[in-house]
């Protein structure tokens, strides 16, 4: 178990933004944080309609989440309908977040001698200034990869477990008036605080970081700072700048085919604009 015991999260994790990220961070404060996600059936028997992410995309998700230590599907959506597997794990904690079912919550964890607590709204509405790095590794080679991430979604977490095998993965997310030059008004849907700490929340990331440049190469101040002996991108990503950049200074430049994780269906940020 974790630092200070087991601490159980329960929800639908549906389109994942940052409330839920920031539900996760919290709770992992208080201990190993233990999610029980519901299942299709059970978000459909909650909500009258079937979720907008299948069970599978929702899991990989959250088992990406730096935040989380173990996951389990729940295929009844009311909270009591778990009181023997809580049980079984012994939990010191049980987190909601503010004006989620909160009342069949306080009484389960009172029958089992848990503590409840509730993040409040305005703190799930609020990225950290800072958000936190993972664990480097030992001599370990740098890569690094950009972009907007601006809907986080399994198709970024794929492509940051596969970039993070050529070494500790830094992300540099695009300033937003730079996003708005490149892609037009409208663009980004959230702003480069935010998206850094969703980025920052995937386990395979050592550290998220906010460009200072400009264009293609917006994060060129970055790379002179970090030094990788990487630099990652998917096909979409792939630009010319980019590469001759590259040669210049000795990084290997590899360009990763946009391919989801086996059984997940493909994503794209500008698509999931208009979900």
């Amino acid at each position: 178990m974790g630092k200070r015991g087991r601490v159980i999260v329960w929800g639908g994790f549906d389109d994942f933004q940052m409330p839920h990220m920031r539900w996760l961070h919290e709770a992992s404060r208080l201990g190993s944080v233990h999610v029980f996600f519901l299942t299709d059936r059970a978000i459909e028997a909650q909500t009258g309609r079937p979720p907008k992410y299948p069970q599978a995309e929702r899991e990989y998700l959250l088992d990406a989440v730096r935040f989380v230590s173990s996951t389990a599907p729940a295929d009844d959506p009311e909270p009591e309908a778990l009181a023997d597997r809580v049980k079984a794990l012994n939990p010191v904690a049980w987190v909601a977040a503010e004006g989620q079912e909160e009342t069949a919550q306080r009484k389960l964890c009172e029958r089992l001698g848990a503590r409840f607590h509730a993040v409040a709204r305005a703190q799930l509405e609020t990225a950290p200034e800072e958000p936190p790095p993972g664990e480097p590794s030992s001599d370990a080679p740098k890569a690094i990869v950009t972009g907007c991430y601006d809907w986080l979604h399994s198709g970024h977490v794929r492509f940051f477990e596969e970039a993070s095998r050529f070494g500790d993965l830094y992300v540099v997310v695009g300033h937003d008036a730079n996003i708005r030059a490149l892609k037009g008004e409208g663009h980004p849907l959230f702003p480069a605080k935010t998206r850094r700490y969703m980025v920052a929340g995937i386990r395979y990331v050592r550290q998220a970081l906010i460009s200072s440049g400009e264009g293609w190469l917006d994060a060129e101040p970055e790379i002179r700072r970090l030094r990788p002996d990487f630099y990652v991108v998917n096909e979409d990503g792939d630009r010319p700048e980019k590469r001759a950049y590259c040669e210049k200074h000795g990084i290997r430049y590899i360009v990763l085919k946009r391919t989801p994780k086996e059984g997940l269906p493909p994503r794209s940020s500008t698509r999931l604009r208009g979900y």
